[in-house]
């Protein structure tokens, strides 16, 4: 074999072991693609509550040295007064009664209409005779009739128990909280935070969501049957930039 001809032998090993690296490469991406759409099926939705959803209680500092007392200033409750939560870590049930109602409708009208006509009858002995009989019409119309409305009806209801997770200066309490309920090869999250005032604690140690300020509420599903309502990553893509 002449030196070119080995030359060009030379090179073409060198472009086929680049073309095996690339085709390597794609497939790894394929794949770890294809792996990363499996595990979204099953994957726990962002949450928009306070973060974290739970809190353990605080440790009950190390007691004094026994005074033949049996009051606790660490842990004190009162006798005479409904046991509700106060300190970090004690639990709160929430009656979840949101509902919601919006309705807006508008209406716009117009019109307009006008009609002119100009005729020319008799131009005897003057210049530009031959436009006698000759008539102008013309007319317009114009209208808009325009409508539109909107509404809107929501309703949640049922009970979440969550965690007292801050206690703020005034007293009032922030908590936090997440219920999750596997059904077949799906996941339902129910997630629920806000302020609590405890002034609005009933006796059953419940409050109504309708109660509770800054409330987050959301009820979101992890699954196949999830995933199948939403659009596929590929769309999402070419929908970011397509015009129409």
């Amino acid at each position: 074999m002449t030196a070119l001809g080995m030359k060009r032998y030379g090179e073409m090993i060198v472009w086929q072991k680049k073309v095996l690296q690339w085709a390597a490469r794609l497939a790894v991406a394929w794949g770890a693609a294809l792996l990363a759409g499996c595990a979204a099926l099953d994957t726990t939705p962002p949450a928009i509550v306070h973060q974290p959803m739970t809190a353990r209680p605080l440790p009950i500092e190390a007691q004094p040295a026994p005074n033949g007392a049996i009051f606790r200033p660490q842990a004190a409750r009162p006798l005479f007064e409904d046991r509700k939560p106060r300190y970090i870590g004690d639990i709160l049930t929430i009656n979840l009664v949101e509902k919601t109602s919006a309705t807006k409708n508008s209406a716009a009208s117009a019109s307009r209409k006008s009609d002119n006509s100009a005729s020319i009858d008799s131009l005897t002995r003057l210049p530009l005779s031959g436009l006698s009989g000759l008539g102008l019409t013309a007319s317009s119309d114009m209208s808009l009739d325009g409508k539109g409305a909107a509404s809107a009806d929501n309703t949640f209801s049922g009970t979440i128990t969550v965690t007292v997770i801050d206690v703020f200066p005034n007293g009032n309490l922030l908590v936090s909280g997440e219920k999750q309920l596997a059904i077949n090869q799906g996941r339902e999250y129910i997630r629920f935070s806000g302020v609590v005032n405890p002034d609005t604690i009933s006796a059953q140690n419940t409050v109504a969501s309708t109660q509770v300020a800054d409330a987050r509420i959301e009820y979101v599903g992890s699954g196949y049957i999830d995933e199948a309502q939403r659009m596929g990553w590929l769309q999402r893509f070419f929908l970011n930039f397509l015009p129409f």
